[in-house]
């Protein structure tokens, strides 16, 4: 029993074909769409790649592009193939090639959807490689003067002023670190000294920020040093008051940009997918219903069309014996030792001496 029948006079075929090569022309827009956004997300991640770990999350926007670009030209084919479809006769040159683009399309449509899962399911690999990029630029703020790594003060800087954040997971990440590099620190102050010596690792260590993660909304002057020193500020308390630095670490703010950027992109590539099932719908009813107005006969006569010709259990079952059969016809007897001449019976089993050869006629004699 067919599955979702309906029956299409010749009115409704035509006018399915010329909606179908509307939409597939449509769906040629839709893949210029995932195109741009994966080359959107591209550049995103590429402008703050010095703030990530090696880690690959390129594989989203990379699918995205390679994805819209194959849409483009299969939506294109499809929409040739729908123009000639008005005209029953012009069908005859598409007939075979309709079934395996419909399966070609299929395939690919779940890989838009495949795609839009992706999307949602990075977040866990950015936050790792946002996580040791952060930890790692934070370690080389200092190294203002280290070929390499000069860039990394002024890139930590605008990030933090940009996104209102502070550190890797809060403005404590910077106690941990030596962020002063060592020509800016004089050697012969006692207190410095008296610092680098109390660190294992000789390190100049204080709790004090950077200038970037200073509040500009806070009324009170930034206090980015002796952060943890209340008698080194007047009416100060650290515990209890609201600082004025940003309280926000940056993996999160990063992390929520980023989020919302796939979330958005997520959704819109889910929206693609279902408009692209939708017209490949509309091409399988096409093709079917006019498969049987030629074997009807009649061009202006009605006919059926439908979405799978047979039952699912009954499809996937013819499916799976063609397979079984494809596989059969391609196996070698391995007991002939793969000669395919071994075993073929004989058109005739005399004999006729050592040579095999059939005796001479004797001549008849009068």
């Amino acid at each position: 029993m067919a599955v979702l029948r309906v029956k299409f006079t010749k009115t409704k075929r035509d006018k399915l074909a010329q909606v179908l090569w509307i939409l597939n022309w449509i769906s040629v827009i839709t893949g210029v769409i995932l195109f741009s956004l994966g080359l959107f997300l591209k550049v995103e991640i590429n402008k703050r790649k010095e703030l990530m770990a090696d880690r690959d999350i390129q594989y989203v926007p990379n699918m995205l592009i390679a994805v819209g670009l194959i849409a483009c030209g299969i939506n294109f084919l499809g929409g040739k193939i729908c123009y000639d479809c008005v005209d029953t006769t012009k069908f005859l040159r598409w007939k075979l090639i309709m079934l395996p683009y419909i399966v070609c399309t299929f395939f690919f449509t779940s890989c838009i959807l495949v795609g839009a899962l992706m999307c949602y399911s990075m977040r866990g690999e950015l936050e790792e490689s946002l996580d040791l990029g952060l930890a790692a630029a934070l370690k080389f703020y200092k190294d203002t003067d280290t070929p390499g790594r000069c860039f990394l003060k002024r890139t930590v800087d605008m990030l933090q002023i940009e996104f209102r954040c502070c550190g890797n997971e809060g403005y404590k990440d910077w106690f941990r670190i030596q962020w002063i590099s060592n020509r800016y620190l004089d050697m012969s102050h006692k207190e410095v000294l008296d610092r680098l010596r109390s660190n294992v690792e000789g390190k100049y260590l204080q709790d004090g920020v950077p200038f970037s993660c200073c509040n500009v909304d806070s009324p009170r002057p930034c206090i980015q040093s002796r952060i943890s020193n209340n008698s080194a500020h007047y009416n100060y308390d650290h515990v209890t008051e609201q600082l004025n630095l940003w309280p926000r670490g940056c993996r999160h703010a990063l992390l929520d940009h980023y989020t919302h950027i796939m979330q958005s992109i997520g959704l819109t590539v889910l929206v693609i997918w279902v408009f692209e099932l939708s017209v490949l719908t509309g091409v399988r009813y096409l093709q079917t219903a006019l498969e049987n107005v030629l074997r009807l006969g009649d061009p202006d006569s009605e006919s059926d069309g439908w979405l799978l010709e047979n039952s699912f259990m009954e499809t996937a079952r013819i499916n799976l014996n063609i397979i079984k059969n494809l596989g059969k016809c391609n196996q070698v007897d391995t007991a002939s030792n793969g000669d395919p001449n071994i075993n073929v019976p004989c058109t005739s089993t005399a004999t006729y001496g050592p040579d095999n050869l059939p005796p001479k006629p004797q001549p008849k004699t009068s």
